[in-house]
Order: structure tokens, then C-alpha cells, then sequence
């Protein structure tokens, strides 16, 4: 009896947890890519020739972990789905015992940016998690259909295709719940200062719009209205998206807003950038991962007043942005 109840409590706390954690990062499977790239970077674990593939490595991640919290909490395929999240934690084990002792990814990303753990507290997260997961593992004749297998088997299904269907959404547009410190409605001036203080970094940080004139952040705070067209890799932004921001960009000019277009690339030769392109503003230097950070778009759209965000839009969305 105390197994079994031992069991179900487990079987309860594991299926939210990972429903939980694959959904947050399901809204912004992006992010996950880029933490992967860290994580595969010749610093970290040296397996370069996986930064490709993080994208889809990410995706099937994300996807398998929430699918997998379902598979438990409705009872489907009970024994596939108790070894497959003991190996899938076993992974996360492994990660963040590396991130933990070596200090290397100081935020391993299991929850996205919705909830920010040190290595070592998302280290034991996993130890204990990996207990409830054994505990599953010798109590798994306990594990039944909530109703019944076909119930089970739909409800399954159906949640792949919903995984599938908001990944989809969300990389031809936008998260759609915007956990970072860059979400609409954020001063930004706030965002970047220490609190009663602390050491600790702020939210908003490394982020500028640097020129020959020096930094114009704080100058661009101060405008009514400004708008901010974000390339954090100028080589590898889409065309096609330079073209569609051009046009808002010069609607948002008409209706006097002052913009800025901010990128990591150097621009060897800016002149005729800006005349190829269609982009006669002022162009500012900013670091990679703040502009990756700001908005998961290459290119994005960001419109500030008096230094709040006021909207964001990937650039496939440029007909709707809208303008004061």
C-alpha cells in the first residue's frame, strides 16, 4: 500500500513537472536552441557540429518532454513512458552536473525563462526528481489508465499535435508568453538598474545602441516615440524581412518616430548598407545575445515610448504593426 501510494504521489509530481517545464519552453523553443548552442560550443562540451541541429534537437526535446508528462499522468504505454523519462532525466542529470561543477552554463534553461535556477539548485532538482522517477520504475504495475487505453492513446495524440502546432506558430511569429526581460510593458530604464544595492546583475543588461557619437540608449529612451529594427547577425538576417521592415520603418518615420537599427555584425562599409537596403537611420552596435534576448527575430520590430516597450513583431508580422 505504501508503494503504491508512494507510486501515484510520484506519478502526479513528475507528469506536472514535466508538462510543466516542457511548456514553458514550448512558447519559446528559440530560446532552448540558442542555450543548446552554449551547451555545444567549444567551451562547454566541445561538440560544435551539433550547433546545426539545435533547432530540431530542441523542438523534439521540448515536444517529447511535455508529450511524455501527459503519457504519465493519463496512464498510456506506462512502461515506455516511465524508462523514457528515467533517460531523459538521466540527460538533464548529466547537463546540469556539468553546468554545476565545471560552471559553465550558469543557467541550464530546464524551465526556460520562466523560472531561473543556479546549477546547483537545478542539479538536486533532477537528483530528486530521479528518486520520484525510480520509485515509478518499482511501483509500475501500479500505473493504469486513467479511463481507459483509447482515451489514454487520444489524449496523447492530440497533445503532440497541439506541441506541433504552437512550435509552429510561435517560429513564423513570436513566443507567445514572453518570459524575458524585454516583454511588452517593460521600462527599460528599470530594467537596467541594481536594486537596493546588489550585486546582483540586473535583468536588462549589455544592452546599448553604440555609434561613433558614443551610446544613444540613454538619448533613445528620452524620445516620445522610437522604433528599434533588430539584426543580431546582419550576414545571417533574411532579405526578404530587411525589405518588409524597410517599409514599416519608413511609415514609423512619416509618424515621427525616431529609428534606430541595431546589430551585432560589423557593417564594413555602412553607406550603402543603408542605401542597398532602404535604411537611411542611424545604425548602433549592440551585443549578440542582448538582441537575441530582446526578441527572438532576425529581424524584429520594436516600438519604445518614453522607454517602455510598446510592441514587438517578428518581421513576417510587419502589416501589423501599429503606429501612433
Amino acid at each position: 500500500m505504501i508503494l503504491k501510494l508512494l507510486t501515484h504521489i510520484s506519478r502526479i509530481l513528475v507528469g506536472l513537472l514535466f508538462i510543466y517545464s516542457g511548456f514553458v519552453k514550448l512558447v519559446d523553443p528559440i530560446g532552448s536552441q540558442y542555450k543548446f548552442q552554449e551547451y555545444f560550443s567549444e567551451g562547454v562540451l566541445n561538440m560544435e557540429f551539433l550547433i546545426p541541429y539545435t533547432l530540431p534537437f530542441s523542438i523534439l526535446l521540448i515536444v517529447v518532454e511535455l508529450v511524455l508528462g501527459v503519457m504519465l499522468l493519463v496512464g498510456y504505454k506506462p512502461k515506455l513512458t516511465v524508462w523514457s523519462l528515467f533517460s531523459l532525466n538521466l540527460v538533464f542529470l548529466f547537463l546540469t552536473w556539468y553546468s554545476y561543477t565545471y560552471n559553465k552554463v550558469t543557467d541550464c534553461g530546464c524551465f526556460g525563462d520562466a523560472l531561473k535556477l543556479t546549477p546547483k539548485e537545478t542539479f538536486y532538482k533532477n537528483v530528486v526528481f530521479m528518486v520520484f522517477i525510480v520509485i515509478l520504475i518499482v511501483g509500475l504495475k501500479y500505473i493504469k489508465p486513467i479511463i481507459s487505453n483509447k482515451i489514454s492513446a487520444v489524449t496523447t495524440y492530440i497533445s503532440v499535435l497541439l506541441s506541433l502546432a504552437v512550435v509552429y506558430h510561435v517560429l513564423n511569429h513570436l513566443p507567445i508568453i514572453d518570459f524575458r526581460a524585454y516583454a511588452i510593458g517593460t521600462d527599460i530604464a528599470e530594467g537596467m538598474k541594481y536594486k537596493d544595492d546588489s550585486d546582483e546583475i540586473p535583468p536588462i543588461h549589455d544592452f546599448m545602441i553604440e555609434t561613433d557619437d558614443g551610446d544613444l540608449l540613454e538619448s533613445m529612451l528620452a524620445k516620445e516615440k522610437a522604433m528599434l529594427l533588430l539584426m543580431y547577425n546582419f550576414d545571417k538576417t533574411e532579405k526578404e524581412g530587411i525589405t518588409a521592415i524597410a517599409k514599416v520603418a519608413a511609415n514609423a518615420k512619416a509618424k515621427g518616430y525616431e529609428v534606430y537599427v541595431l546589430s551585432a555584425s560589423y557593417i564594413e562599409n555602412l553607406a550603402a548598407t543603408q542605401k542597398e537596403f532602404n535604411l537611411p537611420y542611424t545604425f548602433g552596435f549592440c551585443d549578440e545575445t542582448a538582441l537575441k534576448t530582446v526578441i527572438r527575430a532576425n529581424p524584429g520590430i520594436v516600438t519604445v515610448e518614453k522607454g517602455i516597450i510598446v510592441g514587438k513583431w517578428n518581421w513576417t508580422d510587419a502589416d501589423d504593426v501599429t503606429l501612433k
